[in-house]
Formats: C-alpha cells, structure tokens, sequence
C-alpha cells in the first residue's frame, strides 16, 4: 500500500472521526527477533519497513495517540522512529530497556505513556503487534466499531492455513491481537501484566458477554521464523 493510499485513508467523515477519536493506539514493537534472527521490525512491505507500514495502518483510525514500543539495542530502529515521531504530532516513541523479559512489560510501558497523555476522553486502546503482514484497515475498522469490553482477533493456526489442510476442528482457535480494549479496565490491569502473557490471560477471566471477536485468517500470518519470512516473500506479503 502506498503512502498516498495510507493518507487518502486518514481522510474520514465527520462522523467516523468523532467515533475514533476516543482511543489510544499501542504498537508492541520491542520483539528482539532472536528466532528470526533479524529485526522483523525493518522488514519491508510495499517499500517501506515494517514498522512504519504498521504505524501509518493506525494512524487510519484517527487515534488520540500511537504509542510505539521498541527495543533499546536497534539504533537504526530508534533513529526511523524518531524521524515518524516528528512527521506525525500523535506518535510517542517507548525504549524498552528490558525487552527479553516479555510482551507484559512493553504492554505496560504503553499504558502508562498513554496515563501520562492526560486525556480524559480515551476510552478504549488498540493494541496491535508489528508483525501481522496482512493486517488491514477494515480489521482495525472492526475491532473499533465493537462495543464489549474487549474486542479481540480470532484466527486459525498460520501453519496450517499456509499449507492448505484442512482445519482441525479439536484445535482451538487463536484470540489474539490485535485488539480493543477498555482503557479504564487495562489500567486497572498494568500491574498486573508480568512476562509474555499476561493480558490473555486476564481477558479469559472475564464474563463472556464482554467479549467479542472479530474472526478474520488473514490475521494468523505473522513473522516469527526464517521459514515464516521465506513463505511470506514467495507469497508477495513483503518485499524480496
């Protein structure tokens, strides 16, 4: 997607940005990549790294603020945020200093930029990975247009879809990021958040009818393996 798509998308009626404007964006982005091993983060799509395709994606849902969280260690990383920091006014840059003790940590760090935002009218956060290369603005458009306390991603297995079997029925499905959560709830949770899973599991301990999902496979192709990158490149989701 070009640049000129992303700004042509940012363009919304009146009436979608008064229902945007109440939510926060938090971009998980301090993954070391150490299966990988090279930061999925500068991976490039459609001309340009993955974590600034990623950042202009959120920035089509007209969000209060974008809070992208990234590792300590990539230089060049921060030198390429800092630079979208000061193109787009509503982006803050996090330095995750202790990105190998998991999600939880960087989750947290997010929250509280977003506390120290002092808005009172955000209600409800995004929280989106950086690696989810067939990620969409309909699906972000979804998830924000639900009501229920969390509205998360369902989405099968990547393995399984990427080579064409038929789907298990005995496995279960995924719910996962992104998602949408209520603000007031996930900061009630942030001292809570400790090592790689703590929001998943706090979100299955809520009631079930505050939580919705919006099911969508494309969802399940995320970037983790040398394998994951190569099947990714011969389907043309990143650039060679």
């Amino acid at each position: 997607m070009s640049k000129r798509a992303f700004t042509e998308g940012a363009e919304h009626t009146e009436s979608t940005e008064q229902q945007s404007q109440n939510h926060a964006v938090i971009i998980l982005a301090s993954g070391l990549s150490q299966r990988l091993g090279q930061p999925k983060q500068l991976l490039v799509k459609s001309g340009e790294p993955l974590i600034t395709y990623m950042t202009r994606l959120a920035i089509t849902t007209n969000p209060q603020v974008i809070v992208i969280v990234i590792p300590d260690n990539y230089h060049l990383l921060a030198s390429m945020m800092t630079e979208l920091a000061n193109q787009y006014p509503t982006v803050q840059i996090v330095v995750n200093s202790q990105a190998n003790t998991g999600m939880a940590h960087s989750l947290s760090l997010g929250i509280e930029t977003i506390a120290d935002f002092k808005s009172t009218s955000i209600e409800r956060v995004l929280i989106m990975g950086v690696d989810q290369v067939l990620l969409d603005e309909p699906h972000l458009t979804a998830l924000l247009a639900g009501k229920q306390t969390v509205v998360a991603s369902r989405y099968h297995n990547w393995r399984r879809l990427a080579k064409h079997q038929n789907r298990d029925k005995t496995v279960s499905d995924i719910m996962g990021l992104p998602l949408a959560i209520n603000y007031k709830l996930l900061r009630q949770w942030q001292s809570e958040l400790i090592g790689d899973k703590g929001l998943r599991h706090l979100i299955r301990g809520l009631p079930a009818d505050q939580i919705s999902e919006v099911g969508n496979d494309q969802i399940s192709y995320d970037i983790d393996t040398p394998e994951q990158l190569a099947f990714a490149k011969q389907q043309g989701w990143l650039d060679s």
